[in-house]
């Protein structure tokens, strides 16, 4: 992904309250249910950093996340990076009522270049990625 590239949004209506979609976003109990097993802690508070590693096709990526935003049951900014590689991106999340439901928006917009000989870092990759864990698992998660 690069910095030339539009943001990656990827949308979703959930049939439940923006307070249960909050928590699950923010929960860690809830996110290892649906985002990543292997999160050892997360807090929705700015400053809050975690981080975890991921492994695809034998590559492992050590996710490094911190919180740049907190507005509660509406918005939440992380900063992703991943270390021993270059890039920076952060990833927007954005709750809205609609008619008894939650429209959810997550908006990743890429702050320094990813990699280009690295698949996972493919603007393709990030689509996929985030429709995965928003359209099928959170929307699973939540019964849908």
């Amino acid at each position: 992904m690069k910095t030339t590239e539009p943001p990656v949004v990827v949308e979703q209506t959930f049939g439940t309250s923006p307070e249960k979609v909050w928590s699950a976003l923010t929960s860690l109990e809830e996110m290892i249910q649906w985002f990543f097993p292997n999160i050892p802690a997360f807090e929705p508070k700015v400053g809050f950093k975690t981080n975890f590693n991921v492994t695809s096709d034998g590559r492992t990526f050590p996710h490094l996340w911190k919180v740049l935003e907190i507005n509660p049951g509406r918005r939440m900014v992380q900063e992703w990076k991943y270390k021993g590689y270059e890039g920076l991106a952060h990833v927007t999340f954005e709750l809205q009522p609609v008619q008894g439901k939650t429209k959810l928006q997550v908006t990743a917009t890429v702050l320094q270049d990813f990699p280009d000989d690295v698949p996972e870092f493919k603007r393709e990759s990030c689509i996929a990625g985030w429709e995965y864990f928003i359209q099928q698992q959170l929307n699973n998660y939540f019964g849908n």
